[in-house]
């Protein structure tokens, strides 16, 4: 499991600490930096120039012995990551190298990346398998070369890596066509659902992403749009293909509500729902008995407790109230 961390401890030794403060000034650095890459609108040359001044910085506390705790070396990782020589790379898989051996809870993903990100500015290949690349010809992305034989599964998990099947998933999915960007483009929910069903039945040979949070979000949308009836079939659909779907429910539920459809429609959903949600409310982490006994009360009685007016919606009872949490 230590292949690589190895080759950080040959080049840094772990020295103690003793009471040493975070450095403050590290930690805004490290903050601006993230927060510069979660900009709308991002001035790609302007944010080069702030990574290079943040990296000239580093440099100097580091000469200067400014760089002392765990949390210290995890920042001045995650500001040479962005370098793009060979070098600073280097210095990115020291320091996160040495801030995972100090405080083993930091981020161990950060130091994989790292890694693989130093060899393939090398041209040699990865080995956690943390790179993809886009073909600048096809527009599909790609696993970046890698060397299967240098680190084990295993390690993989250990490090917050994904499996080597995990990872040839994740490029399937990478390169699945939206969902999302078929409906803004057609403007049509019947195509959109016709489109869904279709490659439903094609399992994981399907070329467009369907999964349930893209449906979703869809739905949202038209029932934001008080477009209640194309949001109840969205919802819905996303009911048969994914019947353990909470939030399918809900949704479903709640957009009945907003349209006044409380009768037979309703109760039949309430009815079909009842077990699927008592499953979905045992098994979401960090709910006690008490809660998950209330909210299957809740469930049972819906019907009676909306008709009152005690509730607005469903959204409210589950996700407002946070009786349910997503894992």
């Amino acid at each position: 499991m230590n292949y690589l961390i190895h080759l950080v401890l040959a080049a840094v030794m772990v020295t103690g600490t003793g009471l040493a403060q975070d450095n403050a000034e590290l930690q805004k650095m490290a903050n601006d930096d993230q927060q510069a890459r979660f900009s709308p609108n991002i001035d790609w040359n302007e944010l080069n120039k702030q990574d290079s001044i943040r990296m000239e910085r580093v440099r100097t506390l580091l000469d200067q012995g400014q760089v002392k705790t765990a949390q210290d070396h995890f920042n001045a990782g995650i500001i040479f990551q962005h370098g793009e020589d060979s070098i600073t790379s280097n210095l990115a898989v020291k320091c996160f190298g040495k801030a995972i051996l100090m405080d083993s809870t930091l981020n161990k993903r950060r130091f994989a990346a790292a890694v693989d990100r130093d060899l393939m500015r090398k041209g040699k290949p990865q080995v956690y398998g943390t790179q993809f690349i886009q073909d600048a010809g096809t527009g599909k992305f790609k696993r970046y070369i890698i060397d299967t034989a240098k680190v084990s599964d295993a390690e993989r998990l250990h490090y917050g890596v994904e499996t080597l099947a995990q990872q040839q998933e994740k490029e399937r999915l990478m390169n699945l066509k939206s969902i999302s960007a078929y409906y803004a483009k057609t403007n049509s929910t019947e195509e959109a659902i016709v489109l869904t069903r279709a490659q439903s039945e094609k399992g994981k040979g399907a070329d467009d992403d369907i999964y349930e949070n893209k449906l979703i979000n869809i739905g949202i949308q038209l029932k934001n749009a008080s477009k209640n009836q194309e949001a109840l079939a969205i919802f819905d659909l996303i009911i048969r293909l994914y019947p353990d779907s909470y939030r399918g429910y809900t949704l479903y539920t709640s957009t009945l509500k907003k349209s006044g459809k409380m009768d037979k429609e309703y109760k039949t959903y309430i009815k079909n729902a009842s077990d699927k949600a008592k499953k979905a409310a045992m098994s979401v982490a960090g709910i006690d008995a008490v809660r998950g006994e209330n909210l299957i009360y809740f469930i049972d009685n819906l019907s009676s407790i909306l008709k009152q007016g005690y509730l607005v919606s469903l959204d409210c009872l589950v996700f407002d109230c946070g009786l349910f949490r997503e894992k």
